[in-house]
């Protein structure tokens, strides 16, 4: 953009904002018989736009508009139950219900989620899961067998460890009904996950949230130096020249 043209450009922009006494929805009487509306020039393949006594502008109020992130407002979490739109805030009994700050107050924190590190908890012995509830001679079986599901694309494979589960579920919550104690037997995917299947019978509703902060938890296996992404059998049957 030559200087000249830069200055066109720029008057037509302060005359206009002069021009113009307020931002409204409504069309604004102005003090003077004329206001201004744009007209568009072209210099040197450039569109500017250029003042013209005609006719006054309607201009809607856009203060609010566009809020910047407002579509990623942070939500306060561990609301009081009365509060938290899950309970009924219409039975008194919910107002009898523990809230969460004062539950989790010392546990280790972490920025998702309900903001409480439950595995840490544990492994800090802030928890002790109650395995003798039901049945007093019954004992805990925690199995510290990390199962690694390797990963077509290039993220990291998946690593599913055992031992932070089974020290609070028994094998029967998720064996044989989510995953067949087999290899191979179990088809999961990202999408089964989100629509509450396979992982996503848990992980989202009691255990921590599928979202850009958790991707790491499981995916926590990096590829090998040499690894490359698999071709499928269009490209290696006829590659490109």
């Amino acid at each position: 953009m030559s200087y000249k043209a830069h200055a066109r450009w720029l008057t037509a922009l302060v005359t206009m904002l002069i021009a113009v006494p307020a931002w409204s929805s409504e069309v604004q009487q102005p003090a003077q018989p004329a206001a201004a509306v744009w007209s568009s020039f072209t210099d040197q393949g450039s569109v500017f736009a250029a003042i013209s006594e005609s006719e006054v502008i309607r201009l809607a109020d856009v203060s609010s508009a566009n809020v910047f992130n407002q579509n990623l407002k942070k939500h306060e979490s561990n609301l009081a139950p009365p509060e938290d739109g899950i309970h009924d805030s219409n039975n008194e009994a919910t107002f009898a219900l523990q809230p969460p700050k004062v539950a989790f107050k010392g546990l280790p924190e972490t920025t998702f989620g309900n903001q409480v590190d439950w595995v840490k908890s544990i492994d800090q012995k802030a928890l002790a899961p109650r395995w003798d509830r039901v049945n007093p001679d019954e004992e805990p079986f925690v199995l510290d067998m990390d199962i690694v599901r390797p990963v077509k694309a290039s993220m990291p494979d998946v690593v599913f460890p055992h031992r932070q589960h089974t020290e609070w579920l028994a094998c029967s919550n998720c064996h044989p009904a989510i995953f067949i104690p087999q290899k191979g037997a179990n088809q999961i995917s990202m999408s089964a996950i989100l629509l509450g299947e396979k992982c996503g019978v848990c992980h989202g509703k009691v255990s921590f949230p599928i979202e850009t902060k958790t991707c790491k938890k499981c995916h926590s296996k990096p590829k090998p130096d040499d690894w490359k992404p698999p071709l499928s059998s269009a490209t290696t049957n006829n590659p490109w020249k």
